[in-house]
């Protein structure tokens, strides 16, 4: 079984070219510049990289990509959760034939209101299929998308029958209080991290594994400092760290991601996004210029 995932994860961004092909070479210099800037690995392939505007041909060609290339040097999160069991297991037995580390699951987010067994019936179903522990389950929390939440009953139970197999959860809910329970509830046999780096300086009190973050896209220097001297960070690093995600977050957060990466490359071809999202215009842009000013970019 591999190590653990552990640290400051960025939940990489997706490059589309004019025509809304994948930009690998894009893609490869910016996780290339996060892992160099103190990323201790990536989510690729999840909300922040619009895995869910994506053919599986798609998703499956930018999985060979990253697995094929020198980002190997940090760890490797691929988002594969789909409304459909069947695609989920084909993205997620993929990526444990391609080593990633682990794979971040969401729940079917079509059917709203479903049962714990039914949740448990499809986990059940996607870490069958895969039959090998060498990829870590993360499951991925984020009722504002998908209408579901994980349990701790139901986390109980997969954690019962796959104790080897499911790793932890990835917590964008916002809420401090579940996050903070699951962590409590499970100890090291289950890893949490919350989906910003906000609470990061809180690791050690409520133990969480790191975070797997959208800002960490520009945000990365300081939050990995933070991550680094959690039991020593000074006040006004916890502030200003806790202010740059709040304040990118007060924007659509796709939107300002790849905003702020194209400001750093000076590429402007990174702010495209898939539809329905669209680009960043008016205050909203005011807004992350100003962000963009204070991180140096």
């Amino acid at each position: 079984m591999r190590n653990k995932i552990s640290g400051v994860l960025a939940a990489i961004a997706t490059p589309f070219t004019s025509s809304g092909e994948l930009d690998i070479d894009k893609f490869i210099e910016h996780g290339e510049w996060l892992l160099g800037e103190g990323c201790d690995g990536l989510n690729v392939l999840g909300t922040t990289g619009e895995a869910n505007s994506q053919s599986s041909r798609s998703r499956a060609f930018l999985m060979r990509s990253a697995a094929e290339s020198t980002l190997r040097r940090g760890a490797l999160m691929v988002g594969t959760g789909t409304p459909s069991v069947d695609e989920t297991i084909d993205l997620t037995r993929l990526a444990a034939e391609l080593e990633f580390d682990a794979a971040l699951v969401l729940p079917p987010y079509y059917y709203k209101a479903v049962s714990d067994d039914g949740l448990f019936n499809y986990f059940e179903a996607v870490i069958r299929a895969i039959a090998t522990d060498d990829i870590g389950i993360y499951l991925y929390n984020f009722p504002q998308m998908t209408g579901l939440t994980f349990s701790r009953e139901l986390v109980e139970r997969l954690l019962e029958v796959f104790p080897e197999h499911l790793r932890g959860m990835k917590d964008s809910s916002g809420d401090l209080q579940y996050t903070n329970s699951m962590a409590a509830a499970f100890g090291d046999a289950f890893d949490v991290f919350p989906g910003s780096e906000g609470p990061l300086p809180d690791a050690a009190e409520y133990g969480y594994a790191g975070c797997i973050s959208a800002s960490v896209n520009a945000t990365v220097g300081l939050a990995a400092k933070i991550w680094r001297q959690r039991d020593s960070a000074t006040a006004e690093d916890i502030t200003e760290l806790r202010e740059l995600r709040d304040d990118i977050a007060s924007v659509p957060m796709v939107a300002a991601v790849k905003t702020l990466i194209a400001m750093r490359t000076g590429n402007d071809e990174w702010r495209r996004v898939l539809p329905p999202l669209t680009e960043l215009s008016g205050e909203d842009l005011r807004q992350i210029d100003s962000i963009a000013e204070r991180l140096g970019l």
